[in-house]
């Protein structure tokens, strides 16, 4: 069977194909991007289809990272993985981003906890745990970079992702031992592939994974709101509008 792969969740678009049993990808792409997600998307996975034989009718399972990851990037890639499974008649699953990044790590087999981080600014991250045989060692949370620190016990630490030089340093602080592994800040697609071919399409559906409250609100929600048409200018709004916009790409689920 072969598997396509998607990842939208963090700074970039990312797909591949990949048939089980095998280690490398068929064919894969990775565009590293902040933004214009929606757009990338598409072209990129007609090339990366485009470079397979029998494209799209081979693909026999869709896979997409369902968060944490950002807001909007999320919706893009879990809107075109179930519209994708949908056209070929084939199930779609969701891949936890955060297992998508830890799982290369657990591969080297070296000691300790490994743990993933995603960066949700303000001094928080998105964190999960996994001991070294890659079991769970903490489920998938939101938390102050303290509260994650204590919730990771004695060390030592192996740690990646967006969110490790802020455990890292908290970490330290405490005394224990802990390392910052790797450069990634996206998972490798290909993980994401393995990982999909391993989900049971009836216990990893393809919906976003929220752990936190959207910072923003409604404008009618936020105190000493000022409704359209009562003497704020155009600009001014525009401004509200603005300070929502690193809200909603930092939002992850």
């Amino acid at each position: 069977m072969k598997i396509l792969a998607i990842d939208t969740a963090l700074p970039a678009v990312s797909a591949c194909v990949l048939t089980e049993g095998a280690v490398e990808a068929e064919s894969a792409e990775t565009l590293g991007m902040e933004r214009g997600h929606a757009e990338a998307l598409i072209p990129l996975i007609d090339r990366v289809v485009g470079k397979v034989e029998g494209g799209f009718a081979a693909i026999g399972r869709v896979a997409v990272t369902v968060g944490p990851g950002s807001f909007t990037g999320l919706r893009v890639g879990i809107s075109a993985a179930r519209a994708i499974a949908l056209s070929c008649g084939v199930p779609a699953v969701g891949v936890s981003t955060l297992a998508a990044l830890a799982a290369p790590l657990i591969l080297e087999g070296a000691p300790g906890t490994v743990v993933v981080a995603v960066d949700a600014r303000h001094n928080h991250v998105f964190f999960a745990a996994f001991h070294a045989d890659g079991g769970i060692f903490r489920m998938p949370r939101f938390a102050s970079k303290e509260e994650a620190v204590r919730d990771l016990g004695d060390g030592p630490l192996r740690l990646a992702g967006s969110g490790a030089p802020l455990l890292a340093l908290e970490a330290w602080g405490r005394g224990l031992q802990a390392e910052i592994v790797g450069d990634r800040i996206a998972p490798d697609i290909t993980f994401v592939a393995r990982l999909g071919l391993l989900a049971d399409p009836a216990n990893a559906p393809p919906r976003p994974l929220y752990l936190k409250a959207p910072d923003a609100k409604p404008l009618a929600a936020q105190p000493n709101a000022v409704p359209a048409g009562t003497g704020r200018s155009d600009t001014d709004q525009g401004a509200t509008a603005a300070s929502a916009e690193p809200a909603d790409a930092a939002r992850t689920a």
